[in-house]
């Protein structure tokens, strides 16, 4: 199986802690629209015969783009790569774009689940990450989307910040459990370098980050998640039965996924490769018929150190026999010795079969991974 990105480079708005790729001039719009349909017939043979089973719209805004391009978009696919008969169809959408009837137009497009960008329900955070929409939209455009008869609806939500005292996230964790919604998708607040925040926090306009808060703020998601019903299946990511994100799921899978799109990211299992994050270059290029992308091949240490980092993750874990399959039986011996040190600790357990990061450890799950890395 596989997947298919297709990264869509505009905004109404900066959000002010956003680093993904995206323009708020639309100027060449239409253009970039033709390219991005170029490119998959460019890219057909990049996933060889594998069946593409999820196909996720994100970005910058999908959810700005008209119905027509979306309908061509997925007949594109549909034309140049063998489709699964009931794939996951996956559009971001902010509140503010989903309007009477948008939702009903979507479905009728093939469109079976939204990812909604709310960050929070309440209008100081709102304003402060400088989103287009304010709480009220948020709340209506997820009873639309349900009126409209999508059943698979994530929201994000992001926690941590300086205006979101501990009552109001865990209000937030509850109004998404009054209002039935199956999947959560939640970050911490984090200040990308040379990010409009970034640059606001140096020069004093804005306060700082609290770490403390997020930790603590990262332990009541923990303590909570399971009273609303939520698997905490990712470190970011919980999900209610039969609703985790299967697109998602297949990157920390290992999966192959080809990524169309300025900025857009592909794997094919042997190599990685990502188009330049340019929409000028990216519409220069494709127009003269060449995908413009660098490519890395991976290495075995690649390999094991990115299934070390997604595995470890999620909530089933590393597991022992497909690290033996990469890397040998004798690499497994090192890679429990050096994991002894944070089973000690409670951070992680070892069963027969997995390696699994503890509720204490999740917080640090980055750096547990990294303590994990092999060398060249």
């Amino acid at each position: 199986m596989a997947g298919i990105y297709i990264h869509i480079p505009f905004c109404k708005r900066a959000c002010h802690y956003c680093n993904f790729h995206f323009s708020t001039t639309r100027t060449h719009e239409n253009e970039i629209r033709e390219a991005l349909l170029k490119e998959v017939s460019l890219q057909s043979a990049y996933l060889g015969k594998e069946p593409v089973r999820t196909i996720y719209f994100g970005g910058g805004t999908p959810s700005l783009m008209p119905d027509l391009f979306l309908k061509e978009m997925l007949s594109a696919i549909r034309a140049n790569f063998q489709v699964d008969p009931d794939p996951e169809i996956t559009l971001e959408a902010n509140p503010d774009d989903i309007q009477p009837g948008t939702v009903e137009s979507w479905v009728a497009l093939g469109i079976n689940r939204l990812s909604i960008g709310v960050q929070s329900f309440f209008d100081a955070d709102l304003e402060w990450m400088n989103r287009a929409h304010n709480a009220g939209m948020a709340e209506d455009a997820i009873r639309m989307a349900q009126q409209a008869g999508i059943r698979n609806i994530s929201i994000d939500l992001i926690y941590g910040g300086p205006t979101l005292p501990d009552e109001n996230w865990i209000a937030n964790l509850e109004k998404a459990a009054q209002l039935e919604v199956p999947h959560l998708s939640c970050y911490a607040l984090t200040v990308e370098p040379s990010t409009a925040l970034d640059l606001m926090i140096l020069k004093g306009k804005k306060e700082a980050v609290d770490p403390d808060r997020q930790a603590r703020h990262f332990e009541l998601l923990q303590s909570k998640a399971p009273e609303f019903g939520f698997e905490h299946y990712e470190i970011s990511n919980l999900a209610k039965p039969g609703f985790r994100s299967k697109h998602n799921t297949a990157y920390w899978q290992g999966v192959p996924y080809l990524g169309i799109g300025p900025s857009a990211h592909s794997f094919n299992g042997k190599s990685r490769q990502w188009n330049v994050a340019n929409n000028a270059l990216y519409l220069t290029s494709i127009q003269s018929g060449t995908v413009p992308f660098e490519e890395e091949i991976l290495t075995k240490a690649n390999r094991l150190n990115e299934y070390i980092m997604t595995s470890l993750r999620t909530m089933e874990g590393l597991s022992l026999e497909r690290y033996a399959a990469i890397a040998g039986t004798t690499a497994v011996q090192e890679l429990l010795k050096a994991t002894a040190p944070h089973i000690a600790n409670g951070n992680a357990i070892l069963t027969q079969t997995h390696i699994r990061i503890t509720e204490k450890g999740r917080f640090l799950a980055d750096g547990i991974a990294s303590d994990l890395f092999v060398e060249e």
